[in-house]
């Protein structure tokens, strides 16, 4: 059985409501972000992308999305965490300063078609994505190789892209 979710009408797949997203990004992101690199916004340590150092903008740590460690790295995993902060070009612009040339900078993001994410509608979410507008910034600030997946059954969506 599928256990749904109400919202405004519409049903949506329960798992939507339980957090770890990132679990669906996983299977991709482990074929791209190799070496050292953070996973930022984990929300839970045994959330966090394998092999990699969690950043958790929930807990109490010297680090945050916006207080990265002083170095570089070959890459930066982020599920469901940039939509929680304010100035998110800001924020891929500090992300992109954290990423070695040849970098991995791999996001999976909310994704408009899920009306309850939408900044109105979930006020812990100050912004709302689409892989088009994350994909324009990306191109508009040198990354390379840039793909972008549509909304999945999460109402999420992937995009990853190589810092040139």
């Amino acid at each position: 059985m599928i256990e749904t979710i109400k919202f405004k009408g519409k049903d949506y797949p329960k798992f939507q409501s339980e957090g770890f997203a990132a679990q669906f990004a996983f299977p991709f992101a482990l074929q791209v972000c190799n070496g050292v690199g953070y996973d930022i916004g984990c929300g839970k340590l045994e959330w966090a992308l394998p092999n990699s150092i969690p950043i958790d903008i929930n807990l109490p740590d010297e680090y945050s999305a916006t207080n990265l460690p002083n170095r570089q790295v070959d890459f930066l995993f982020s599920s469901h965490c940039l939509e929680h902060l304010e100035k998110w070009v800001v924020v891929l612009d500090y992300w992109t300063s954290k990423l070695k040339s040849g970098g991995v900078l791999f996001l999976y993001l909310p994704d408009y078609s899920q009306e309850y994410w939408r900044p109105w509608n979930n006020r812990k979410h100050l912004n709302i994505f689409t892989p088009e507008i994350i994909k324009d910034y990306l191109d508009s600030n040198g990354y390379i190789n840039i793909f972008a997946s549509e909304s999945d059954l999460l109402n999420s969506f992937m995009v990853m892209a190589e810092k040139s």
